[in-house]
């Protein structure tokens, strides 16, 4: 009981895609140590520009850096000279060619990482923390959000005993692989302690391979075998053939082979129709006496006569 599970890894490879893409045969945990070094800089050093999500692809001797933000104009800044300044420093830190792509959020209202911040950055400018969730639970809705579900935990209103108080509205399949939930997670440093603000949004369910995200794989699942006792009860109900039968499914001949009943000299009657009584067949071979012909007289051989 209680045991949850993180909405983002239970669909990880379903629908969901890695978020850092590389192989590497020697050197894995000083790359994944680099990969988390360089996530919890850049959001830090990008904390005002609303960054979503941070994705590295690591092609060759490469870096190439992904960031979703609903501001894109504060990381390029004017002319570019922000982000031309980014990847210098980039470069001459992890000692490799680095390539940034900015991606925008159009909704920033449907992400749930930057739901969560909002609501974070509201909860350190003292704004009531009941407010500042059901604002953000009205404004997903209204933009389209089928589900969404909001919660904070710590030392809400500056209390002595911590607590958690949550909203949720509409649907949330957790354990539904299909849908598409997103899941948010962000601390607010407020002067009577951390508090900590959780946010999941339900987007509707992704039926078609098709749409799912890029960097999943597009082969057929497996045909996955039938248990063999479901297996022998089926061939149990299956009808077997008698012997000297030929196995395989029943069919009907032609209506031109079909045989033919042999005709005899009486009348043919339908084969539903019982047959007449013995005593109306009696009775329609026998005649009535008054219509009967009268028996010719009897005529003696000449030699009598004589």
């Amino acid at each position: 009981m209680g045991q949850k599970v993180h909405p983002y890894g239970f669909r990880l490879g379903f629908n969901k895609p890695w978020r850092s893409r590389w192989f590497a045969k020697q050197g894995y945990s000083k790359l994944l140590q680099e990969d988390l070094e360089l996530k919890e800089d850049l959001r830090d050093r990008l904390k005002s520009a609303g960054v979503s999500s941070i994705e590295v692809d690591r092609p060759g001797n490469k870096l190439r850096i992904t960031i979703r933000t609903s501001r894109p104009g504060i990381i390029i800044g004017r002319k570019g000279a922000e982000i031309e300044k980014l990847k210098q420093d980039l470069a001459k830190r992890t000692k490799r060619e680095v390539f940034i792509d900015i991606q925008e959020v159009h909704k920033p209202e449907l992400d749930a990482q930057l739901v969560s911040e909002s609501i974070a950055l509201q909860l350190e400018k003292r704004v009531a923390f009941r407010r500042a969730m059901r604002k953000a639970v009205d404004s997903a809705l209204r933009f389209g959000c089928k589900g969404i579900k909001v919660r904070v935990s710590g030392r809400l209103n500056g209390a002595e005993i911590a607590r958690s108080e949550w909203y949720l509205q509409g649907q949330l399949p957790l354990h539904t692989l299909r849908a598409d939930i997103d899941y948010g997670f962000s601390e607010a440093r407020t002067t009577y302690g951390v508090i900590g603000v959780k946010a999941w949004l339900y987007k509707g369910e992704i039926l078609d391979s098709k749409s799912r995200r890029s960097g999943l794989s597009s082969e057929p699942e497996p045909r996955r075998m039938e248990p063999r006792r479901d297996r022998d009860r089926d061939r149990r109900r299956e009808p077997q053939p008698l012997p000297g039968e030929a196995s395989g499914p029943a069919t009907q001949a032609p209506p031109s082979e079909l045989p033919r009943p042999a005709r005899t000299g009486g009348p043919l009657m339908p084969p539903l129709m019982a047959p007449h009584p013995a005593w109306k067949q009696e009775a329609r071979t026998e005649t009535p006496a008054e219509t009967a012909p009268e028996p010719a007289p009897e005529t003696k051989p000449e030699e009598e006569k004589s």
